[in-house]
């Protein structure tokens, strides 16, 4: 019974078989279609989606990218100036307040300090000026100051100049006579010596 039954199986397989090959023989005969010049439908939207995926959309990451880029490089660069300009005025506002503050007993301690943040020539010229004046006569005379910055404004800046206008209230003290206050300003100019901010220049205006 069982040989029965695989051998119908295998006399309908070969039948199927036969079927097939007809149909492949007819296949094979027939002529082919005739195709006309003209793209058809598909083909033109296969030949849009490469000028697409090749041309558009590279030039569209490109422009991109470089409008992200573009983007960055002036958010860095704002950012960078305006670090500068505030580092360069911290440092004005606070150089201008110690060159013109001591007091009588430590003259000397205090503007040879205030001198350690100057550079160039204005160091030599206020190192000469308190030795030879300020200080003998701070001691003489029993002379103490007190300066402050209520304000100060950036003029201009670069990686490694600034020009600063600082406005200066300056309160002194000579002998037992009572305080007297004097206001001033001045242009400062400074200096990135390293990564300090010194003090260059600085004309009363």
């Amino acid at each position: 019974m069982t040989l029965n039954i695989e051998n119908d199986i295998a006399n309908d397989i070969e039948d199927h078989a036969e079927v097939d090959t007809e149909d492949v023989d007819v296949a094979q005969g027939e002529a082919p279609a005739e195709t006309s010049g003209e793209a058809t439908p598909v083909q033109a939207g296969r030949n849009i989606g490469r000028i697409v995926a090749y041309v558009v959309l590279p030039v569209a990451v490109l422009a991109m990218a470089c409008g992200v880029g573009f983007l960055k490089w002036q958010a860095n660069s704002i950012g960078t100036s305006q670090a500068t300009a505030a580092q360069s005025v911290s440092a004005a506002t606070e150089i201008a307040t110690a060159m013109l503050s001591y007091r009588a007993d430590q003259v000397e301690q205090d503007l040879t300090a205030a001198s350690d943040r100057m550079t160039g020539e204005f160091r030599n010229e206020y190192t000469t000026l308190i030795n030879d004046v300020v200080i003998p006569g701070a001691k003489e005379k029993r002379v103490s100051a007190e300066a402050t910055v209520p304000a100060a404004a950036l003029v201009s800046s670069s990686a490694d100049r600034a020009e600063v206008l600082v406005y200066i209230d300056q309160t002194t003290t000579v002998g037992d006579d009572p305080p007297s206050a004097t206001t001033s300003s001045a242009r400062v100019s400074l200096e990135k010596v390293g990564d300090r901010w010194l003090l260059a220049g600085f004309e009363p205006v």
